[in-house]
């Protein structure tokens, strides 16, 4: 009688946020209620990525639609930005001297986006893009109708807390720290992003201590 090989078995898994039980985002979410909606372009690259923070912004904003690709159909991507006038990019819109030059995808930037009065923030959708800066670079020449978006940059923004992933410029911030910066930004609330903000430094320790625990 052969000898059954045993099954390989997998660790168990969150039903909410995906993640084996030991690395369950769960209790780093923090209901938040945005104003701007968020529309989530994830690179195939970080969607199963374990240090990643696109999982936890989108688990705790309330209005937060995340689709995974590199290039979208056009006719698909142009109904998640809404009417003409409705969605800005999260995205520097100057150029920036780099370890190989300027930019090239901000050589021609569209214009700053600034809110004014009339901006209907419940209307407006902001466009963020979770990918490493080079990823991004790509996906943004990858997809017109995204180089046609007004721009959004940080003003100043404080010094990042993802010390778990190495930036390749100063500049650059997680995607949930320069998405609830944003947030911030446009709608006026600091206080608001706050406890996302918090949570999301416990979750960076927490992945600290796991890595040396397994290193």
């Amino acid at each position: 009688m052969p000898l059954l090989t045993p099954s390989p078995t997998h660790p168990p898994t969150c039903p909410r946020c995906s993640r084996p039980l030991r690395t369950c985002l769960c209790g780093w979410v923090r209901p938040t209620a945005n104003q701007v909606s968020v529309l989530l372009l994830q690179h195939p690259l970080e969607a199963s990525h374990a240090k990643g923070s696109a999982a936890l912004l989108h688990l705790s904003l309330a209005r937060c639609h995340r689709e995974v690709g590199e290039q979208f159909d056009e006719a698909v991507l142009q109904p998640w930005l809404g009417p003409p006038g409705h969605a800005v990019l999260l995205y520097p819109a100057t150029q920036r001297a780099g370890p190989s030059g300027p930019d090239a995808a901000d050589a021609s930037a569209p214009n700053l986006f600034v809110p004014n009065a009339s901006t209907d923030l419940a209307k407006l959708c902001l466009v963020v893009l979770d990918a490493t800066w080079r990823k991004s670079r790509k996906m943004l020449h990858s997809n017109p109708l995204l180089t046609q978006l007004p721009r959004l940059s940080l003003q100043a923004p404080p010094p990042s807390r993802y010390s778990i992933r190495k930036a390749q410029q100063p500049h650059q911030r997680s995607t949930l720290e320069a998405t609830a910066l944003a947030l911030q930004q446009l709608e006026g609330d600091e206080q608001r992003y706050q406890p996302l903000l918090q949570a999301f430094e416990g979750f960076v320790a927490e992945r600290r201590c796991l890595a040396n625990l397994l290193s």
